[in-house]
């Protein structure tokens, strides 16, 4: 088991981009058309939440519209949380573009690290929008900036249920679980 840089364990059986390219194929633009999907479908749902907060406030005589404060954030980090942090591990997007992310660290993408990634991420699309598309263009499992601090993955789903499916059924911890 290696280090990288930012001195956290990094899986040692994460797949070889060399030996496995099928699991990289196409992936950066795959998670550019998946990021579109989610911004459609965020939108629907950030447009659906605005009418229902503008009914309750005038209800409430104004006190719900409090809530247009961080209706947006909480409605992107909300839905990256829940999807990612499913056992899925992908975005309705994410799922159309048959990708999936998955943890490159000895820890589940659940909890903290599926609030962490959307949120490492929106900051790094702000700061560093589109640099940050390059950094997939030169790591060799095309991980965009926050994908490699928050130490993620993300790769084709339908070649990698066909790389699970070939292990063994004895193989006791595969590096990323697809059977759900």
């Amino acid at each position: 088991m290696g280090k990288n840089s930012f001195g956290w364990f990094v899986r040692d059986d994460l797949p070889d981009p060399y030996s496995e390219p099928e699991l990289f194929d196409g992936v950066l633009l795959r998670r550019i058309l998946a990021f579109v999907i989610d911004v459609i479908v965020v939108t629907i749902t950030i447009v659906i939440a605005s009418v229902i907060l503008g009914v309750l406030g005038v209800l409430t005589l104004g006190i719900a519209w409090l809530g247009y404060i961080i209706l947006v954030p909480a409605v992107w980090v909300g839905y990256y949380t829940l999807t990612l942090g499913s056992p899925v591990r992908a975005t309705l997007g994410m799922q159309m573009m048959d990708i999936v992310l998955t943890p490159t660290r000895r820890a589940p993408l659940e909890g903290w690290l599926a609030i962490l990634h959307p949120i490492v991420g929106w900051a790094s699309i702000t700061f560093f929008t589109p640099f940050i598309l390059l950094a997939g263009l030169f790591t060799a499992r095309r991980q965009l900036v926050h994908d490699l601090v928050v130490g993620t993955l993300m790769v084709r789903r339908s070649p990698m249920v066909r790389v699970w499916q070939s292990e063994s059924a004895n193989y006791e911890e595969p590096w990323v679980d697809l059977r759900s």
